[in-house]
């Protein structure tokens, strides 16, 4: 084999896990439809554009760590990504932020309602944690739908500075929407922005709390036995719900977290008991990652996801 003198210049990943670049939504074609929504609802004008909003373009470009090639043997899901099978899959890429704040909310939900409506499993790159609000709005009509979080903090505050679809808030929002039915919280510990009136709320709600240290101290097969077979599941994921070792890019770390073994086994576990609906990962700060540390595991939950799902039958 002889080498060309030149090659073409290096680039950077164009899409997630090399898959191909839809935007028109009307005419999508897809099994599973990958959406980044960078920004969310700011409580301020620092937080317009705050790291996280940097999180889907990190989390695309560490697709060749995340999966180093298609045809690769992967054995956290027992054989290649799409198990041989025709699975069609596509970047969505990114809703555009928009100066007057509110309207890429909106188009956010729009988004997500599209995909829906096409009958693709949408999987959201955020973004802070004010994401999963559009998102879930989308889900109207398609309930009911038991909400599983990964996070250190409730997120059940009904405003901060008056704004009420913030990231500490999506929680105490999806519990007004109809058609979210049971919430399971895990990973919880440390402080956030909850005061004991924001429990008291959640625990009012019906919302099963599960602290870090509970999920640690019974595993996560028992906790898996508490959420009821059967349903439709919406896991989002915030990455401070992690042990930091894990994911180390967050702007609110705290020890005792999530570890990456736990949550394949709920993913795994949620896709064995029913149906995962879509799912989001929200809150990596690029900028405090380390070697990429943060955006590969980003990746390799959704894989896990991707590769359970297959398997599961879900595209058949």
């Amino acid at each position: 084999m002889t080498l060309p003198l030149t090659v073409p210049p290096k680039h950077g990943h164009p899409s997630f896990l090399y898959s191909k670049v839809v935007t028109d939504l009307d005419n999508l074609d897809a099994h599973i439809a990958f959406l980044g929504i960078p920004y969310g609802d700011p409580y301020s004008i620092e937080d317009v554009s705050n790291d996280q909003s940097n999180a889907p373009t990190a989390i695309r470009q560490a697709s060749d760590r995340a999966v180093r090639s298609l045809e690769r043997y992967d054995f956290d899901i027992n054989g290649t990504l799409y198990d041989g099978k025709n699975i069609k899959i596509v970047d969505c890429g990114d809703v555009p932020a928009d100066p007057r704040v509110k309207d890429h909310s909106q188009r956010a939900e729009q988004a997500v309602r599209k995909i829906l409506a096409k009958g693709a499993l949408p999987i959201v790159l955020g973004g802070d944690h004010a994401i999963p609000i559009p998102v879930l709005r989308a889900f109207e009509g398609r309930g009911p739908i038991t909400l599983v979080q990964i996070d250190a903090h409730i997120d059940w505050r009904d405003d901060v500075n008056g704004v009420r679809e913030g990231l500490s808030s999506p929680m105490r929002r999806a519990s007004e929407m109809q058609h979210i039915d049971k919430l399971f919280q895990i990973g919880i510990r440390s402080q956030g922005s909850a005061r004991q009136a924001e429990v008291d709320a959640a625990l009012a709600y019906g919302a099963n709390i599960i602290t870090a240290y509970e999920l640690h101290d019974v595993g996560m097969d028992a906790v898996l036995s508490r959420i009821p077979d059967g349903g439709r599941y919406y896991l989002t994921i915030d990455a401070d719900g992690f042990d930091p070792s894990v994911m180390p890019a967050v702007a609110g770390p705290a020890p005792g977290g999530v570890t990456f073994h736990q949550a394949r086994k709920l993913i795994h576990g949620l896709v064995r008991k029913g149906r995962v609906v879509g799912m989001d990962i929200v809150e990596i700060t690029p900028r405090t990652d380390i070697n990429r540390i943060s955006a590969i595991t980003a990746g390799r939950l959704v894989v896990n996801l991707i590769g359970a799902a297959v398997r599961a039958g879900y595209f058949d």
